[in-house]
């Protein structure tokens, strides 16, 4: 038995496109994997710790190789328990909206606690940066306002795909599989229709093979 976190970014719930193409992605994962286990992080309902006091001062003695203290193992210990659901998960979800050309804020907070030394990523003076979550895949459903493929000549506007790209690279992702969902704003009611059937369709597909 596996388990598939899903990690859900938008605050929009019934009206939100990525949410509904992930359900598609789940409702699919579900009947084809019966015994796997789905664990759902809703982001705008998830007590995240702040990176400030004790916190802040127990990740930077981490990097300077210093013992914490009593009140920094204190305050660090959250972080620890958001990082340890995360790599205790063998498949990823995250359904995310692009906003103002990134990511909601939520999940770059998410990320930002995520990415430590020792838990996701290491570094040696010889191997340089090294990811620590290795060998598990990640879909991506990215549903954005406008238009920014290749082809329309915005792409250089897309900080929401290049950066989840990078930042599940460095610590170690090296299978992420995108389901992109645009333009959402810009088209005509009757191309969102198709387009979020297109999309579904994909997030299907690749559900039955995650």
């Amino acid at each position: 038995m596996a388990k598939l976190l899903y990690v859900e970014a938008s605050p929009r719930k019934d009206r939100s496109v990525s949410i509904e193409v992930a359900g598609a992605f789940l409702d699919a994962y579900r009947q084809e994997h019966p015994s796997d286990e789905v664990d759902t992080i809703d982001l705008w309902n998830y007590q995240l710790p702040e990176f400030n006091g004790e916190t802040i001062n127990a990740k930077y003695a981490i990097l300077m190789s210093k013992m914490h203290t009593a009140e920094q193992i204190q305050a660090w210990k959250p972080v620890e328990e958001v990082i340890a659901r995360f790599t205790a998960a063998d498949k990823y979800l995250f359904s995310i909206p692009m906003w103002n050309f990134g990511l909601p804020y939520r999940l770059k907070h998410y990320l930002d606690i995520l990415v430590q030394p020792g838990y996701t990523f290491g570094y040696t003076p010889m191997e340089g940066y090294k990811g620590l979550v290795t060998g598990k895949p990640a879909a991506i459903v990215y549903a954005r306002g406008g238009a920014y493929g290749a082809e329309t000549g915005a792409q250089g506007y897309d900080f929401q795909m290049p950066y989840m790209n990078h930042i599940l690279g460095f610590i170690g992702f090296t299978d992420i599989r995108p389901i992109v969902v645009e333009p959402m704003l810009m088209a005509e009611v009757h191309d969102k229709a198709r387009i979020i059937k297109s999309a579904i369709t994909e997030a299907k597909a690749l559900a039955r093979t995650f």
